[in-house]
């Protein structure tokens, strides 16, 4: 006598899903806030992110991710867990509209946050290049001289005249290069603020890229290359 048994295996999900954001808002949070270390991002009293963010942190991370929300009136607030910390809440409230993407930029102090939500448009460039945008968040408690962004490899600016909270529309840019420098400068000057190191690898054909200019101007400055889209 033998006895045989089998079961089927399939890799089914149980858990819903939804591919389809066609009706959704899409957003990005960057939190180029100083000194920002557990910043939570509520939606209409729901927590987006499940750890906190520091200066420099994004949500959803790096890549080509992006969280999507109802559209209309969404209440946003942006604040530190800790019971003894010093940051202030930040609230605030955006018009969400469907089908479009919105990057969400959180800056200045703890003491003083701020935000600024700016419309994504991204475009799949229909040849070998890539789009990258400038955005200048450095903070200074007075007001600081516009941003130049000068490329080494083609010895011009690519930006010019960012102010602080200036967001640039994306650019056509070579990806795949063999390498370039860019350079932060006041504007019309050739001092070198700080300098971004490009690999041959960093910019990728057919993507969106946002370079953020970040920190104290009097301090600290850093400048975060991510992947939009």
């Amino acid at each position: 006598m033998a006895l045989l048994q089998a079961c089927v295996k399939t890799d089914k999900s149980e858990l819903p899903t939804n591919s389809n954001f066609s009706n959704k808002s899409m957003i990005r949070v960057f939190v180029a806030t100083v000194n920002a270390s557990r910043n939570y991002i509520y939606v209409d009293g729901q927590a987006l992110n499940g750890a906190g963010l520091a200066s420099g942190g994004m949500f959803p991370a790096a890549g080509v991710y992006a969280s999507a929300v109802d559209p209309g009136v969404k209440a946003f607030l942006v604040r530190d867990t800790l019971t003894a910390t010093t940051q202030v809440p930040l609230s605030f409230a955006e018009n969400m509209q469907m089908g479009k993407n919105y990057t969400i930029f959180v800056y200045d102090t703890i003491t003083s946050p701020k935000q600024k939500t700016v419309e994504t448009s991204y475009v799949t460039p229909s040849d070998t290049s890539c789009r990258i945008r400038f955005a200048n968040f450095i903070y200074n408690p007075t007001i600081v001289p516009a941003i130049d962004v000068f490329s080494f490899s083609r010895n011009s600016n690519v930006f010019t005249n960012v102010p602080v909270t200036g967001v640039s529309d994306f650019i056509s840019y070579p990806s795949n290069l063999g390498g370039d420098t860019l350079y932060i400068r006041e504007t019309g000057t050739t001092n070198n603020i700080i300098k971004v190191s490009l690999s041959s690898t960093t910019l990728q054909k057919k993507r969106n890229y946002t370079l953020v200019y970040r920190g104290s101007h009097r301090g600290t400055k850093v400048a975060t290359l991510y992947t939009d889209y």
